[in-house]
Order: structure tokens, then sequence, then C-alpha cells
């Protein structure tokens, strides 16, 4: 059989670590983060349950790195047969006159740019069979969420597109809603909520997983 290749970017924490490890053993993994440690964390996690990664300690917004490492997976698998994409920059909340402007542009540059460029990039790995997935999280014009909210609007827009461009050629493209999460991001965001009522990524993960049919 050949082996199946799932690409998850931003794999080192939250949500993208739990999609990563349950789609373990099932996937061989190419987990993309910033944070060494994590991907180590999800390694072990894989590992434990009979699977493999390969760990790429990256920034997704570092599009020489990306490039690099979109040709080695196809120069050892020549594919991809899903891509997961969950990574994120979360700028702190604040009214939008008093945006930073260092925010604002890792912001545009992380959840925008950097997703203009990947697409392109994952095409052609994806090919007519593959799927990708993205997350949405409707924050666009609430109060406060000006610099994140607006840019991930933007990114899911992008997904939209192309999931409409793609419908009769493929790849899949799918865009999910996942239920609040105790997070990092979320956690900058409500720093006074109740976290033990959120549901925990591994549990969103494993529902997820089953929607899409990959388990």
């Amino acid at each position: 059989m050949t082996e199946k290749i799932a690409l998850v970017t931003g794999a080192s924490r939250g949500l993208g670590f739990a999609f990563a490890e349950a789609l373990a053993p099932d996937y061989h993994i190419v987990a993309v983060g910033r944070t060494v440690g994590g991907l180590e964390d999800l390694d072990d996690k894989i590992k434990a349950k009979g699977g493999d990664a390969t760990l790429a300690p990256m920034d997704i917004t570092n599009l020489d790195a990306m490039a690099q490492l979109c040709r080695s997976v196809y120069d050892r698998w020549g594919k991809v047969d899903l891509w997961v994409h969950a990574a994120i920059h979360g700028a702190p909340l604040t009214p939008a006159g008093h945006i930073d402007q260092k925010d604002w542009d890792k912001s545009v540059s992380s959840n925008i740019s950097a997703v203009g460029q990947l697409i392109p990039f994952m095409t052609p790995l994806l090919g007519h069979d593959g799927q990708a997935v993205f997350f949405d999280d409707p924050k666009g014009g609430e109060k406060f969420f000006g610099s994140y909210g607006a840019t991930k609007a933007a990114q899911i827009a992008l997904a939209r597109s192309w999931q409409k461009e793609t419908e009769t050629t493929g790849p899949k493209v799918s865009i999910l809603s996942p239920n609040p999460m105790p997070t990092g991001t979320r956690a900058r965001f409500f720093p006074g909520e109740d976290r033990e009522t959120l549901a925990s990524p591994q549990s969103e993960a494993q529902r997820l997983v089953a929607e899409l049919g990959l388990k």
C-alpha cells in the first residue's frame, strides 16, 4: 500500500498538534511549526501510536524554506494526500484606532500572505485527489478583533475561492468550524474564561477527523 502523507502547518501546538496526532498512524505526518519542543513532543506521541513523522521546524512566512520543504516532499513521496492548515497569528486585542503596526504586519504576513503562497505550493502536491483543510474562526467585525478578525476572514475568503474553483477538478478543499478550545491563542483573547467548559483540542481533532471521513 502506498504511504499516505499529511502535511500539517501549525503542528507544534493547539489544534494542529492534536490533528496531527489524530491522523497518525494512518498517515505519515510532515509536521511544520515554529516551536521545536512542541514538534518533538508531537513526534513522541506519534511514535507511541506506531506512526512516523518528519519534523519541519520553520515559520510559514519563510517562503524560501516552505518552497524547499515542498520540493523535498515531492522528491521523497511525489505527493501530499492531505494538507491541514492550522497555523495562525493571533494579534493582541485592541481598538482599531490603536492597532500596532508590527502586529498588523505580522497578522497580514502569517494569516494572508503566507497562505496566498502556500496554496500555489501545495496545489501540485495535492493533485486532483488530495484534500486541504482550513479552520474558520469568524471574528471579523467584532470589536477589538481588528487585526486577527480581518486577516482570518481574508484567509477563509481565499480558501473559499479555492474551494469553488476546484469543485470539479480537485483537490477537495474543506473549511471546518471547531468548537472553542483552551488554546494559547484563545487564552490571550479571553484571559478570564472558564477553560473547563471548553472542548479539548484532542476531542475536537477526533470529531473533525471523523467529520472528514479520514479514519
